[in-house]
């Protein structure tokens, strides 16, 4: 798994959709393209924000299930390992040699518990979400079998309405039980307000994170009047991060989407009103797409259909281009309005997800381009990790 992609025995157009040194123009699709140039531009600006504001960077592995890309982060961009969400996922990246690596949700499943107890002996650092106190012992029993060591989170819900404890009270509960459990650490809170991410005005993700905030906050100084606190307080977004940042409270931020960017997230307003795709991040990821019938006159039908994307956040968007616009699509077709019949048969388009994270794990590769040319192919290192 850990091993460079080797392409003397791969095939283009049936093991991968292009090798390095291919013009651009000769890339297979449907499939992933990253422009370099624009990904590294994003990895860059978040790590110098996060370091010229004293915080860590965890970036988020679920948005491309790529061991490529979180080195790619860890080396440009100074981030210091990954979030992950579910146990395989998280074996991936530490069998690929991150060495920190957070589970940012709950472990219940006995087998499951058991192959995160292992994931310590990888040489990873190995933190995990609690929300339920009776999961403490769970998850001490496998770390004293394995003689490894389990850092815990206690998960917060401050405003997502999914997993966490509400209160004070409930993580001082959880974290005494943590610290006195054999095999576990109590490391510290996730806070992740995901519910807010999307939301398009910068006032109203702020009022949410005012209220996110002022919970941790009473949660922290609970846990020090106990003599527990917290080493890291984890959470924000790309629609979020300067609020925690800022914060006075948390130190550890949980970026995803910055680094790819798409349609959805791209919508949403900075604190000057603009769309954050338009200034503060650069679209890296395109699902790149080919013209295969125009016998219509004013539309083009090309190769990427729900199969090659997710559409839960909305259609995808043609790049750089307002003359043709993407409207329709089914299993294998997407249905491009061409009114004035401009494209032709085999042009290729860059369209932007509507929502990164499940399009990209429904495709085994990433094409990297720069001046018109294939410089790298990436493997979606865990695709399909989903247990």
């Amino acid at each position: 798994m850990n091993a460079p992609t080797t392409f003397d025995t791969l095939e283009v157009g049936y093991d991968v959709p292009a090798v390095p040194g291919m013009d651009e123009t000769e890339i297979q699709t449907p499939c992933l393209i990253l422009d370099l140039d624009a990904l590294e531009r994003n990895i860059r600006k978040m790590g110098d924000y996060a370091k010229a504001h004293g915080m860590r960077h965890r970036i988020h592995g679920k948005m491309h299930k790529s061991v490529d890309v979180a080195k790619l982060q860890m080396e440009m961009g100074g981030a210091v390992g990954v979030c992950c969400q579910k146990v395989s996922e998280a074996e991936v990246f530490a069998r690929g040699g991150i060495t920190d690596v957070l589970v940012s949700n709950q472990v219940r499943d006995p087998a499951k518990i058991d192959r995160l107890a292992q994931l310590p002996t990888l040489g990873a650092r190995t933190i995990v979400c609690v929300d339920d106190i009776d999961n403490v012992a769970e998850l001490s029993e496998a770390a004293q079998k394995h003689g490894t060591e389990i850092e815990c989170f206690i998960e917060m819900d401050v405003g997502a309405g999914r997993c966490g404890v509400i209160g004070a009270d409930k993580v001082v509960e959880i974290a005494k039980a943590i610290d006195a459990a054999p095999g576990l650490k109590f490391t510290g809170i996730q806070a992740y307000q995901g519910a807010m991410q999307h939301m398009d005005s910068y006032a109203d993700r702020k009022e949410k994170l005012d209220i996110a905030i002022a919970m941790v906050k009473e949660a922290v100084d609970a846990l020090k009047a106990e003599g527990l606190e917290p080493e890291l307080v984890s959470g924000g977004g790309t629609g979020s991060y300067y609020f925690e940042s800022n914060s006075g409270v948390y130190n550890e931020l949980q970026c995803g989407s910055y680094a790819f960017m798409d349609a959805d997230y791209g919508r949403i307003l900075d604190e000057n009103g603009q769309r954050i795709d338009r200034g503060e991040w650069e679209n890296a990821l395109f699902l790149l797409t080919s013209v295969m019938s125009h016998a219509k006159a004013d539309k083009a039908i090309v190769d990427a259909g729900l199969k090659a994307q997710s559409v839960d956040s909305g259609l995808p968007v043609v790049f750089g281009r307002d003359d043709v616009e993407y409207v329709k699509c089914s299993d294998e077709h997407g249905v491009v309005a061409d009114p004035d019949g401009v494209l032709a048969i085999n042009e290729k388009l860059r369209l932007v997800p509507g929502h990164c994270d499940p399009t990209c794990n429904v495709h085994d590769w990433y094409v990297g381009v720069r001046g018109g040319k294939v410089e790298t192919v990436w493997p979606v290192s865990a695709r399909g990790k989903a247990y």
